[in-house]
């Protein structure tokens, strides 16, 4: 399970990654990445953790194959949630095709959105 202070709650920090973010599209999801935001509700002058969102639509399935795919994104996304510098707001996107992809497909493509994005290989 992502850790509590590594999840995208607020509609605005939503809206921030998807709007001013940089992008990359998968058959299965598309990632939206805002790298380096500083977050305003952020107390102290710690860098603030990066935190990662995820939106998945009717279009995927019904009520059971969304919550499973939310499942499963989050648990991929914990082991990569350090690739990103602190401050960072990730969104991923299920798209239809991702209610069918099994955890694998899911991983190789969250994997090859996430290079693109952060310009290296991941695992």
């Amino acid at each position: 399970m992502l850790p509590t202070e590594n999840r995208l709650r607020r509609r605005e920090d939503f809206a921030t990654a998807v709007r001013r973010g940089r992008r990359a599209g998968r058959p299965a999801l598309v990632v939206h990445l805002r790298s380096g935001a500083t977050d305003p509700h952020a107390p102290g002058e710690s860098a603030p953790p990066t935190r990662a969102g995820f939106v998945v639509s009717k279009a995927v399935g019904g009520a059971v194959v969304r919550n499973k795919v939310k499942r499963r994104l989050r648990h991929l996304m914990r082991d990569r949630i350090d690739l990103f510098p602190p401050g960072s707001l990730v969104v991923v996107r299920a798209l239809p095709g991702a209610g069918d992809a099994d955890h694998v497909h899911l991983a190789r493509d969250l994997d090859a959105a996430l290079a693109r994005l952060t310009g290296g290989g991941t695992r």
